[in-house]
């Protein structure tokens, strides 16, 4: 019995020096954050959001490590295979060991793994009650290891809950780093180009001398948001709220917040996280534009950039 104590009590030892060294990674994880935060102000949100979600991340596969030791040690006391859990514990080795690279890391990816070693650590659970069952462990040292697995299911609990705010925290924080990136439009000018190609400015235009509405606007400089090729959307509302689209010169559709709109025009451009001078034209082609009040909208990867308007006599 005093075997069992210590055994017990070399258990939670184990247990307490993870968590401190759980406790010890998570400093210095928020530290490197802070120093490098106070070094790019302006790429805050994005440090923030990619640190929370692999520390996140991490804590739930050092938690998952910590349960795959304690399984091993059990399975093997009771006389049960353990290959199967050691080549576990390695490939769960590898994947912390990947969470290094940040570039390539994906929190989808990696909340799937997680789940499949919950599964796993879930099947061990019968497992070792089966193993337990089959040696006739006495009802005396039975009933001790089943408090022993009520604790540990507590632990479980109380770090499932645990995890699963941090899951929440991330889901917000990954809302405000979209929200941050999301690029925008400034200085937006309705110019209307005429058939003979003489351009008018000012934002009121005779209808008979519209042929092409040509706008022109500027992207504002996001370090947040990522540089690659993006397309920018162009919808020309009239005065009823209709949007102006022909699909023969190049209007389309996209999904703006899980539903198809119709768009006016689009450019593809080369986005670098500076400040970019844009146009965007669209071509009536020879249609004349009722008298009102019109608007421009301009949309980017799910979000509204920018909003003008001009009105036509």
């Amino acid at each position: 019995m005093n075997y069992n104590k210590e055994q017990k009590q070399d258990r939670k030892n184990l247990l307490w020096a993870a968590l401190a060294i759980l406790a010890l990674l998570n400093v210095l994880l928020l530290y490197f954050f802070y120093q490098e935060r106070k070094e790019n102000n302006s790429k805050d949100t994005v440090i923030a959001t990619r640190m929370e979600e692999l520390l996140t991340t991490k804590s739930k596969l050092d938690s998952i490590s910590l349960q795959l030791d304690i399984k091993i040690a059990q399975i093997r006391q009771l006389g049960g295979r353990v290959d199967s859990l050691v080549a576990i514990k390695a490939e769960l080795e590898r994947d912390k060991q990947q969470l290094r690279d940040r570039n390539s890391f994906s929190m989808k990816k990696y909340e799937e793994r997680i789940k499949h070693y919950e599964t796993l650590l879930a099947e061990k659970d019968e497992e070792i009650i089966s193993l337990r069952r089959e040696l006739g462990t006495a009802t005396a040292r039975n009933q001790e290891l089943s408090e022993q697995v009520s604790d540990l299911q507590s632990e479980k609990e109380n770090l499932g809950q645990l995890l699963e705010e941090h899951s929440t925290k991330a889901a917000q924080l990954e809302q405000k780093i979209a929200i941050a990136s999301a690029l925008k439009a400034e200085k937006i000018e309705v110019i209307a180009v005429s058939d003979k190609g003489k351009e008018r400015d000012g934002g009121s235009y005779r209808s008979k001398r519209i042929d092409q509405i040509k706008v022109n606007f500027e992207l504002a400089e996001n370090p947040v948001a990522e540089a690659n090729e993006k397309d920018i959307f162009l919808r020309v509302l009239d005065p009823d709220g209709a949007v102006l689209s022909d699909m023969a010169t190049g209007s389309g559709s996209f999904i703006h917040n899980e539903r198809e709109m119709i768009y006016s025009s689009k450019l593809k451009i080369r986005y670098e996280n500076r400040k970019m001078p844009l146009t965007i034209i669209y071509g009536r082609g020879g249609i004349p534009l009722k008298t009102g009040n019109y608007t421009v909208e301009l949309y980017a990867e799910g979000f509204k950039i920018g909003q003008g308007g001009f009105t036509v006599k």
